[in-house]
């Protein structure tokens, strides 16, 4: 069985603590690096609900993305998830913005690749964007498709003021920030989970298409393929993925 340390060392391979950015808080956030696990359970959050189907599963660590605790604590309320993550002796491990700009297996690399865009690189400019291209120019109302389907969207957000796109930046979860970099770098769309109004004036007046597919979908793109990297490398522990957790967004 592999140790809470181990598991630790593993992630600095990919995505080191120490590329997080700085208001983030990532790394070990619970419990001890000492604990030895046999089950571990992998969600893009740690809420109440996930942390009481690890205790259910048998499951020692819990793997996020969002941090379990990001803002100082004032008060632990009991049924928070970092209080049932001290009531059950639960470990949290959880890999933010370290997770976001990793270039071996992250989530905007996991979000490209399921979208269909290639030879994608790190951008210099925004926070953590990325630029690519599709194998060939594609009418952006089919692209958007494309997306939905690919991310398992009940519905999503596009502008189409570039009728056919070839060059796309993706920029996961609240990534509609970088509408102007996108289009600095010559991009024809934005693939994004968050974008605001003012953003996507911006976005409109720079002749950038931009294709909001929500927080959630674009970001949990990644989960599966970290379980994955961690069976490989972990055979004899067992990781499973949330099956409870979800943004419970509906569309109508």
């Amino acid at each position: 069985m592999a140790t809470v340390n181990q598991i630790l060392d593993f992630f600095e391979e990919f995505a080191p603590v120490a590329s997080a950015m700085e208001f983030d808080n990532v790394g070990l956030l619970a419990g001890s690096a000492d604990a030895e696990v046999n089950k571990v359970l992998l969600s893009l959050d740690i809420t109440p609900e996930v942390v009481e189907e690890a205790k259910v599963e048998g499951c020692e660590l819990i793997i996020s993305h969002h941090p379990v605790i990001f803002q100082p604590l004032k008060r632990l309320e009991k049924q928070s998830a970092a209080y049932l993550l001290a009531k059950y002796d639960i470990t949290a491990v959880c890999m933010h913005t370290n997770l976001d700009l990793s270039e071996v297996l992250g989530v905007n690399t996991c979000l490209a690749d399921a979208i269909g865009v290639k030879n994608l690189k790190k951008a210099e400019i925004g926070e953590c964007l990325f630029i690519g291209e599709l194998e060939q120019e594609t009418d952006i109302d089919d692209f958007a498709l494309k997306v939905k389907s690919a991310l398992s969207c009940e519905g999503l957000r596009y502008t189409a003021v570039k009728p056919v796109v070839k060059t796309v930046a993706v920029s996961s979860g609240s990534g509609g920030s970088n509408a102007a970099e996108a289009a600095a770098l010559g991009a024809d769309a934005l693939v994004v989970g968050e974008i605001k109004h003012h953003d996507i004036n911006n976005a409109n007046t720079l002749g950038l298409d931009v294709i909001d597919a929500g927080h959630f979908k674009s970001e949990d793109i990644v989960i599966l393929p970290l379980k994955n990297k961690l069976e490989k490398r972990f055979p004899d522990t067992f990781f499973t993925k949330s099956k409870v957790y979800g943004d419970k967004v509906k569309y109508i």
